[in-house]
């Protein structure tokens, strides 16, 4: 898994990139009542708003971390918001990305790397 700044995990499988948000975010964000995802064909560019979260806490817009275009959203969160906070770094996954390089990932944080960035 690679991180970003923003709080967010890319996990690569095959030749697509799983996006979702850190354990961390989740936890800041508390109860997350309602998730707004894209349009699997839609394209986007690195920093679009890509997917909408609700909390009892606050909204907040999750950011494209890269150039690519969304071909599978997760619908189970749709019906089932809550697994964000149940498992935000596994079943609870936004959507997956094609990218025109796959090795874009690599400019972001490892694990290690996001753990010093958060404390």
């Amino acid at each position: 898994m690679r991180f970003t700044e923003e709080h967010e995990w890319l996990r690569v499988e095959g030749d697509l990139v799983v996006v979702g948000i850190t354990d961390y975010a989740a936890e800041q964000l508390g109860d997350v009542v309602f998730v707004e995802l894209p349009e699997p064909g839609t394209m986007v560019a690195q920093s679009d708003e890509v997917v909408v979260i609700e909390s009892v806490k606050a909204a907040s817009d999750i950011l494209a971390p890269v150039e690519g275009e969304i071909v599978e959203v997760n619908t189970v969160l749709s019906e089932n918001p809550a697994l964000v906070n149940d498992d935000a770094q596994g079943a609870a996954w936004f959507f997956k990305m094609k990218l025109d390089s796959i090795d874009l990932i690599e400019d972001f944080m490892d694990e290690d790397a996001y753990k010093d960035f958060i404390s």
